[in-house]
């Protein structure tokens, strides 16, 4: 995952070097892609409103897809990726502890006023959901949802905001 210069974790400090190895770990949501196979880009608008711009999107299981967000607010945003008990008990430790620190391939931090990116391999099919993880805001309602159609499924629904890499 790749970062725009806007992009830093939850207390002052600056988020993680994304120039180090990625690191790759499968997850119930897939795994971090490469960027050069990315045959998709997404973008998701964040704002203030504790909404995400489109707040569900469709991808073929296999699809590996740029997802580039951009943070229209005035307050930090991040996405973060998931299955929705994943991201309840994440938000749940936000509120506890609304300056801690993580980095993860299937998650950014973006600052207001910029842009930031995740290249994600949707290699298992299935509901999944994405949160702003910020304290306050999953529980806002910053959510949204992406449905993994299984290979051999009619192609994402027409309209969905992509555009080719």
């Amino acid at each position: 995952m790749a970062c725009g210069s806007g992009a830093i974790a939850h207390g002052p400090a600056p988020h993680g070097e994304r120039g180090a190895a990625l690191r790759k770990e499968q997850t119930a949501w897939g795994i971090a892609g490469d960027a050069g196979r990315a045959g998709r880009r997404i973008d998701i608008r964040m704002s203030d409103r504790m909404r995400f711009t489109p707040d569900r999107i469709e991808v073929r299981q296999g699809q590996t897809v740029r997802l580039v967000l951009h943070n229209d607010g005035k307050l930090q945003h991040e996405f973060v990726l998931g299955t929705r008990q994943v991201l309840d008990e994440h938000a749940a430790l936000m509120l506890k502890f609304p300056t801690m620190e993580h980095d993860e391939p299937y998650m950014v931090h973006v600052a207001p006023g910029a842009s930031g990116q995740i290249v994600w391999t949707f290699n298992r099919a299935g509901d999944f959901d994405f949160a702003c993880l910020v304290a306050g805001h999953h529980q806002a309602g910053m959510v949204g949802t992406v449905k993994v159609l299984a290979t051999g499924a009619a192609a994402p629904a027409a309209g969905r905001p992509s555009t080719p890499r």
